[in-house]
């Protein structure tokens, strides 16, 4: 059965400490010098599946060229995409530069303040919405990100998974009764410190959380064990080829891949889409492939080493092939460009392709 969710006078002792917890020791973050909801947001989006200090120098470049949300608006994807490239889950960028173009359109610039309105943004969802709306503007809101979720359901020492359904209703629960009404923006910001710098995945420091004597998990005796992991089918793998077509004078062909998909707006070099096939295409099938899709002519190409990858929901193993240009270029409407891939560093490209580009060094 989960642990009982705390009373009231409980809850309040909890708050308190952790709010005092948070004054002492809060981090001096940039995000955290002012209420404009705009940096509070793009750190926010930033901020998930992503430690804070892999997102700072992210984060201060981006601010740096988008200090405001019309500025993000009005660029173009491909400049947005590529001050991502190395953070990853790249929709988030996409996220943002859709949700900065409705607030231009739809809200006259200035970010929504309310929740139902800020949850139709591109990219914020609920726990986002709140943290948000709390930081920003003190708003009575709670929030649920990783590390809240991992902080509760050793609270709790809840005994089902944190992402079940009724796991999520337990936590959601017991986040809305902590939130303090007067100080929910502070209290976002402590309890996400606390899942951050406390209460580790591994090894939290119990002995200096504030909420230790309140916590099933720690009176336990086994705070690692929670939150109880959720039942997962392994990784599938998936596999497809990529064909570096190099120029004499060494620039490589690249395509855009349409937005909305894995890894939408940034650039690729040509092949097939990830599949189940374990076995890579001849040279002559890829030779054949280069001109019947893109009019290229190239030479025989030459199987590389292969490039190994994962994304969140399975692996992928990529097949790059060498081939040299001998004429024909690709229909205009692919959108297609000859890279320099030695120096141009602003086209948009994943961490996958760069692994592939490497393999002509």
């Amino acid at each position: 059965m989960p642990h009982p969710l705390p009373d009231e006078a409980t809850r309040r002792r909890l708050v308190t400490r952790l709010l005092e917890h948070y004054a002492q020791h809060g981090r001096d973050l940039p995000w955290r010098h002012g209420s404009d909801p705009y940096p509070i947001w793009v750190a926010e989006i930033m901020l998930q599946q992503t430690g804070v200090w892999t997102v700072l120098p992210y984060y201060e470049r981006f601010l740096e060229r988008f200090p405001t949300v019309a500025q993000l608006a009005e660029a173009p994807l491909e400049a947005v995409l590529s001050l991502w490239q190395g953070l990853g889950y790249y929709r988030r960028a996409s996220h943002l530069h859709a949700a900065a173009q409705r607030v231009m359109r739809e809200h006259q610039g200035r970010f929504p303040d309310t929740f139902d309105a800020l949850k139709q943004l591109p990219g914020i969802g609920e726990s986002t919405a709140g943290a948000i709306l709390a930081i920003a503007h003190g708003q009575h809101h709670a929030i649920l990100d990783g590390n809240v979720k991992r902080v509760l359901a050793r609270l709790l020492a809840l005994e089902i998974p944190t992402d079940s359904t009724p796991g999520k209703k337990r936590l959601w629960e017991c986040a809305r009764l902590l939130t303090p009404r007067d100080q929910a923006g502070h209290y976002a910001q402590a309890i996400m410190d606390l899942g951050a710098t406390i209460c580790k995945p591994t090894r939290p420091l119990c002995h200096a959380c504030p909420w230790n004597e309140g916590c099933a998990a720690c009176k336990n005796g086994h705070p690692e064990a929670h939150p109880v992991p959720k039942p997962r089918a392994p990784k599938p793998r998936k596999y497809q080829f990529q064909t570096l077509v190099v120029r004499p004078e060494g620039r490589v062909l690249m395509l855009p891949k349409a937005a909305g998909g894995l890894l939408g707006g940034l650039w690729h070099p040509p092949g097939d889409e990830p599949g189940p096939s374990a076995s890579p295409p001849n040279a002559e099938a890829v030779q054949a492939h280069l001109k019947e899709r893109f009019g290229i002519a190239v030479e025989l190409p030459i199987r590389l080493p292969e490039v190994e990858h994962t994304f969140t929901h399975f692996h992928l193993t990529v097949f790059p092939f060498l081939g040299a240009w001998l004429s024909g270029e690709p229909p205009v409407e692919t959108g297609y460009r000859w890279f320099d891939w030695r120096e141009d560093t602003a086209l948009p490209i994943a961490t996958l392709h760069r692994k592939v580009l490497k393999r002509l060094s």
